[in-house]
């Protein structure tokens, strides 16, 4: 019966969870794409992230000109791909910071996954731009927003064991980058700002 109002195009009646059932049955993947009245919603997507880019990359230039930075930057390192957002390097710490732009935080275990996939490569990374560094460090910056804010709020726990770090320590730490440090915040008006009582960590020790 199921099939047959498939078959028949009559998606409409069925729960996402037994259409997905079936085209599992069949080894078919089935996407959803979303869309709104003004276009692709990934449109709206990208025009928020380049918002939050420019915002985040003035800033560096403004307050921190000392650290070069390179948005954007692809990767492929036996068999793993991806995006670094922006990979900022400080020459006279030989520093580098990885840094991660999330307007949306929809699964947390996946963005500390992939987050720590991408600091374990970024010395590699680096390489390829004749960037030698003493420190690896991690920065993540997410749009401010209700949403976001009590998705982050709700796994507080998980991510201040990942990101010991607030917006107002790391900004700290971008002034003078000794040690490595992991960290993440809310931007807002070209800041990063506190998301929580967080627990801070002593840099590791200066860079000969």
């Amino acid at each position: 019966m199921t099939v047959s109002r498939i078959e028949r195009g009559h998606l409409d009646t069925l729960s996402l969870a037994t259409v997905r059932r079936v085209a599992s049955a069949l080894d078919v993947r089935v996407d959803i794409g979303a869309r709104w009245r003004a276009g692709d919603l990934d449109r709206l997507l990208n025009a928020r992230h380049s918002a939050l880019h420019d915002s985040v990359a003035n800033w560096f230039r403004a307050v921190m000109p000392e650290w070069e930075l390179a948005p954007e930057v692809s990767f492929a390192i036996l068999g793993e791909r991806g995006i670094i957002d922006i990979v900022a390097w400080h020459p006279a710490r030989r520093a580098l910071l990885i840094i991660e732009l999330k307007t949306d935080i929809a699964d947390v275990n996946e963005l500390v996954g992939t987050f720590d996939r991408k600091r374990r490569l970024a010395s590699r990374i680096a390489e390829d731009r004749g960037w030698r560094p003493a420190t690896v460090s991690g920065w993540v910056i997410v749009a401010p927003g209700r949403t976001n804010r009590a998705r982050i709020a709700a796994h507080g726990a998980m991510l201040r064991a990942a990101f010991p770090l607030d917006g107002r320590s790391v900004r700290r730490w971008v002034a003078d980058p000794v040690g490595t440090i992991s960290a993440l915040s809310i931007w807002s008006s070209g800041r990063a700002t506190v998301t929580a009582p967080v627990r801070r960590i002593q840099a590791k020790g200066p860079v000969r």
